[in-house]
């Protein structure tokens, strides 16, 4: 199986690197449209090789995929949490009932008694 893998790595690196050869162009990226910059005196722009603007564009939609998701399932972890802590309570509860049950008596009969 790790050899599979291995090769996923492989096969994906070799594609990466193939899309990175073949899109070195420059391209200059423009925060503010020309005619809306006019209005304000400022051009912000930055010119990158075209495979940089592609992988950070993959980078960015993974990113807020992961953050999407995060904020989606927060009402299961809520209520896993929440379940935790009853479960929590209930075992204390638990611990505290067999004392009292057990209390005065020998050790060894609250043993023998619990495991019957």
């Amino acid at each position: 199986m790790r050899y599979i893998r291995y090769a996923c790595i492989a096969v994906f690196a070799i594609a990466l690197i193939g899309v990175a050869l073949a899109n070195r162009s420059v391209v200059s990226l423009q925060l503010i449209p020309t005619e809306v910059a006019g209005w304000f005196a400022v051009t912000p722009q930055i010119s990158l090789p075209l495979y940089i603007v592609i992988f950070g564009g993959i980078i960015a939609g993974l990113f807020v995929g992961f953050v999407w998701e995060w904020i989606r399932e927060y009402n299961q972890r809520a209520e896993a949490a929440r379940q935790a802590r009853e479960m929590r309570r209930l075992q204390r509860e638990v611990a505290k009932l067999k004392g009292e049950k057990h209390h005065g008596k020998d050790e060894v009969l609250a043993l023998l008694d619990e495991a019957g």
